[in-house]
């Protein structure tokens, strides 16, 4: 049985850009190696990027979705997830959007949050550790 983990934004924008081609191996076997979460949040942020940024098509970035939604659980954002944001913004310091994306992978009681931000190897709450795939320490892990 595979691990649960948060997967972050970048992760998923790495895995659909063509730029940076060892992140985006990275991000396809972390993205292989756990069962996946996310939230409508990271739907949302993907979406700006790859038509804002990427400049990729709004077809494009609509098969993107339909993939990225079969292979994730996607959470949506209630009430005590933005409570829980606040409560994790004032008792670590990190973003208040940041903060969404832990607080739903509190709800969904992942072991992992999957990133390139935020202070690898930290645990939130207890119950979650931060894991910066990109990470010196790390990348090997996901490179064999």
């Amino acid at each position: 049985m595979k691990d649960k983990a948060f997967i972050d934004t970048n992760i998923f924008i790495y895995l659909y850009s063509e730029d940076e081609l060892q992140k985006k191996n990275i991000s396809q076997k972390a993205v292989e190696k756990y069962d996946c979460f996310i939230s409508t949040q990271v739907l949302n942020e993907f979406c700006n990027v790859c038509i804002g940024k990427l400049h990729q098509s709004t077809d494009e970035v609509e098969l993107a979705i339909t993939e990225i939604t079969e292979q994730c659980n996607v959470l949506l954002m209630e009430n005590h997830i933005i409570k829980q944001a606040i409560e994790i913004h004032k008792r670590y310091g990190y973003k208040y959007f940041d903060c969404l994306m832990l607080a739903s992978a509190l709800s969904s009681d992942c072991k992992f949050f999957i990133t390139e931000d935020m202070a690898d190897g930290q645990i939130i709450n207890n119950k979650i550790t931060i894991v910066n795939i990109f990470s010196q320490k790390n990348i090997k892990k996901y490179l064999d």
